[in-house]
């Protein structure tokens, strides 16, 4: 690829990478600015020395924890080019030397940050949409019995669309969203240019000023101050989809500059009109330019909303993958890109939680308290797991390591006890519903490592059995070839000793195929199979796919042909196990995760349409096990 080529393909990602990763931090302008000085929760006195310590803080925050944390370390810790809490967590599971008690912490935290991703999934639609319709009612006080309903009108088809995914309507983020960020500039320029003196609060002495002068309100006032960071995780989440050079280009390019400029044009017009703060993101457009403004902003916030959902069915598929959630309906929207994908179970979830969330909270500033609690605990989770990269991966001494996180997890904490304060007020909704998406997602895993125990103890080893049917040959043969797919390729699987048991024949080919997910975002083709022939007829076939794709077994098959295994899709069958769990007392699981996990269980996809196996050539056998 030549340079022009290379400039070429950098200029369209930067353009992808500003509709779908700055979306969410795009549309804080429309309301953290009001919340800090107009919120229900602790309100800042609007004077000429808070107004421009606040906006001194805001400048900081962007600086500190996006350019600094977020772009210029955070995504220098990649795992194969992905980004996210889970492809973090996997990187550093991926260590042989790390300690099994610092392991069980690593998961347990990645499940958890995790887990408030959700949160922030459910928050961020509901409270973006919201404040953007709010505009309305700056127009005119007859729009205000229809802001709710038209909030939920626009999320239900944001919601609805999903299925047709983001490849037809992708094109139009960008564009949409450059505009977006061009509109900021604009409305912030005009009215910098009526009180310059709003830029003196580029100092950092005013930030350290206001928090001198008024110690427990500027601590309250962080609360608010944090939305104005609220997305940053996604600049890290969807590393995977554009790469770190077109989000950087971005961020210090066009959005940096767009909120830092709209951000002290709200602060210029508070300083000029204090009675602004009603709304001061709108009362910056003028009276004819409010409607449109109105539009672009729900278009922003739609789009900042299509972002995180993705995000939220990305995560699933690696939660998935990784075995920490069942097997899920999944629907690839798009033939060209992997990326796109679409989880209806998670969509109508999703969906069912923002319309309560709107319904409850009634309003943005309502929404606001709820704000930042799943965020900033997302973000200290990275921060930690980035000190552990920077120490193990990049080489970095404990010194020099401890003081760059140590000073970025301080300022993450500070945000997070500001937060804290709201719990009562609305922040509980992301701690609670974090909470139950971790109980599920645990009580998966140590469900079915308990379903393993139970299984292996019940089998015999392979070795042994392959031995034994060689020996005495009295099994009867049918042609074909018979795939039976097993998590333990050290043990015969339950599904051949059923079948032997009942059918008493075995076929000309037997396969056992375990289906390995390795801690890495994609698995070459030429690494994807390992054949190792047991006897005449059995063969054990492990399969190796990455926690971003997808295990499509039959294709994988066909790789076997390289290393001696040649199948016939014709006359291969696929057999599979189906257990019937039986939750009994006194065991390693408590009664109440033992039904959670039995009802999950009961729910969780079809293997055979998971691992992509022909539905007419797929033959499953039962069995009933005790939890």
């Amino acid at each position: 690829m030549n340079d022009k080529q290379n400039k070429g393909r950098v200029a369209a990602l930067s353009v992808a990478a500003l509709g779908v990763v700055y979306g969410d931090i795009g549309t804080s302008p429309l309301y953290a600015i009001k919340e800090v000085f107009g919120g229900a929760h602790h309100p800042v006195p609007i004077t000429p020395d808070n107004v421009l310590g606040i906006l001194s803080l805001i400048f900081w925050s962007l600086i500190v924890v996006v350019s600094v944390k977020y772009v210029a370390l955070i995504l220098r810790a990649d795992n194969k080019g992905e980004g996210g809490i889970m492809a973090l967590m996997a990187l550093i599971l991926g260590r042989k030397d790390l300690p099994p008690r610092q392991r069980t912490a690593v998961v347990l935290l990645g499940l958890f940050g995790a887990a408030l991703f959700y949160g922030d999934g459910v928050i961020t639609p509901a409270i973006s949409v919201l404040s953007a319709v709010e505009g309305l009612e700056v127009a005119t006080p007859a729009f205000k019995p229809y802001i709710i309903p038209i909030t939920i009108g626009i999320l239900v088809g944001l919601f609805v669309v999903q299925r047709h995914g983001t490849t037809r309507v992708g094109v139009a983020f960008g564009p949409i969203t450059a505009l977006w960020f061009a509109t900021l500039a604009l409305l912030g320029i005009l009215e910098i240019l009526r009180e310059p003196a709003v830029l003196a609060a580029l100092w950092p002495g005013y930030a350290l000023g206001f928090l001198g002068a008024h110690p427990t309100l500027g601590f309250f006032s962080l609360g608010a101050v944090f939305l104005a960071v609220t997305g940053a995780e996604a600049l890290y989440a969807d590393m995977g989809h554009f790469g770190r050079l077109p989000i950087r280009l971005v961020w210090f390019g066009l959005v940096l500059p767009s909120l830092l400029l709209n951000y002290f044009g709200q602060g210029a017009l508070l300083l000029a009109d204090p009675t602004a703060i009603e709304n001061p993101f709108y009362r910056l457009a003028p009276d004819w330019g409010l409607y449109p403004l109105v539009v672009l902003a729900a278009a922003a916030t739609v789009i900042a909303s299509q972002a995180v959902i993705s995000g939220a069915y990305s995560i699933t598929q690696q939660a998935i993958q990784l075995g920490y959630s069942p097997r899920m309906e999944i629907h690839h929207t798009s033939s060209a890109t992997m990326g796109q994908i679409y989880l209806p179970g998670i969509n109508w979830t999703l969906l069912a939680a923002v319309i309560a969330l709107v319904l409850g909270f009634r309003s943005s500033t309502n929404l606001a308290a709820a704000y930042g609690i799943a965020v900033t605990g997302t973000m200290i989770i990275t921060t930690s797991f980035a000190y552990l990269v920077a120490r193990h991966e990049w080489g970095w001494g404990p010194v020099r390591a401890l003081a760059v996180f140590g000073l970025l997890l301080l300022v993450d904490m500070s945000f997070l006890a500001a937060n804290a304060v709201k719990i009562h007020d609305g922040g509980w909704f992301p701690l609670v519903f974090g909470l139950a998406v971790f109980i599920l997602l645990t009580t998966w895993k140590r469900g079915r490592d308990i379903l393993a125990a139970r299984l292996d103890a019940q089998t015999q080893g392979l070795r042994e059995f392959v031995t034994a049917i060689e020996r005495t040959g009295e099994v009867a043969t049918v042609r074909g070839a018979a795939v039976f797919l097993t998590p333990r390729p050290d043990h015969v699987p339950h599904a051949l000793l059923h079948n032997l048991k009942h059918n008493q024949v075995l076929h000309e080919q037997v396969v056992l195929a375990t289906v390995t997910v390795l801690p890495v975002p994609r698995v070459s083709d030429a690494q994807r199979v390992l054949v190792e022939r047991l006897s005449g007829r059995f063969y054990g076939v492990r399969m190796f796919f990455g926690f971003m794709e997808e295990a499509d077994v039959p294709a994988a098959l066909e790789w076997c042909v390289e290393q001696g295994l040649q199948l016939d899709p014709a006359r291969t069958s696929y057999f599979l196990g189906r257990e019937t769990l039986l939750p009994t007392l006194g065991t390693a699981m408590a009664a109440w995760r033992q039904k959670i996990f039995a009802t999950m269980f009961r729910n969780a996809g079809s293997a055979a349409t998971y691992f992509k196996l022909p539905p007419n050539r797929v033959v499953e056998l039962g069995a009933q096990v005790a939890l």
